[in-house]
C-alpha cells in the first residue's frame, strides 16, 4: 500500500518514525574566485557571476583541487538575500574528477554583509552560508556521490568561498 491508500483506509500514519538527518564530513573545499562581474540589476534583483580559478580540496577521503573554470551564478535579492548556484569540478590527487552542483543562500545584518563586500575578515557565524550539494562523476571511486546530498557550510574572504561538505547519510 503506498501513503495515500494507506491514509484512505483509516491507517494511522502519526507513529512512523523518519529518522533525523545524520552527516559526515567529507572534505574542506576552498574555491579561489575572480572579482564579482555584476550584469546589473534585472526584475529580480542585481545579476552577477563570479568565475572560479582554482583552489584545494582537503579532508580525510578527498583531497585534490578546485579546477579552474567553474562559475557561481548569484542574485543579490532585494530582501539583502545572495542567491548562489555555483557550477563547478573538483579533481582528487588521482585525477578523478567529481562535478559540484551548489545552491545555496548568503545572508546577514545588513553592516555585516557590508563588511564582507568591503572585503573585510568577518566571522561564519555573523553571517548565514549553507548551500545543498549534489554531484556527478563517473569516476568508480566516487561513483557512490551520485545518489547523496550534502550540506556545505561556508565562510566568504576576500579572494575565496570556503565550503566545508558534509554528506547527508
Amino acid at each position: 500500500m503506498n501513503h495515500t491508500e494507506l491514509e484512505e483506509s483509516g491507517t494511522d500514519m502519526s507513529n512512523i518514525a523518519v529518522q533525523s538527518p545524520s552527516t559526515r564530513f567529507l572534505c574542506r573545499i576552498t574555491a579561489k574566485v575572480a572579482p564579482v562581474v555584476s550584469l546589473g540589476t534585472t526584475a529580480c534583483g542585481e545579476r552577477r557571476y563570479v568565475t572560479i580559478t582554482g583552489g584545494t580540496v582537503n579532508g580525510e577521503e578527498f583531497n585534490g583541487k578546485v579546477v579552474a573554470g567553474g562559475v557561481d551564478w548569484q542574485l543579490q535579492r532585494a530582501d539583502g538575500t545572495l542567491d548562489i548556484a555555483a557550477h563547478y569540478v573538483i579533481q582528487d590527487d588521482d585525477g578523478a574528477q567529481v562535478e559540484i552542483r551548489s545552491d545555496g543562500f548568503r545572508h546577514g545584518p545588513a553592516e555585516v554583509m557590508q563588511r564582507l563586500a568591503a572585503g573585510e575578515e568577518v566571522a561564519p557565524d555573523e553571517y548565514y552560508f549553507r548551500t545543498a550539494i549534489t554531484f556527478q562523476t563517473g569516476a568508480a571511486r566516487w561513483r557512490h556521490l551520485n545518489s547523496m546530498i550534502a550540506i556545505g557550510m561556508g565562510a566568504r574572504t576576500a579572494g575565496a568561498a570556503i565550503i566545508d561538505v558534509h554528506l547527508v547519510l
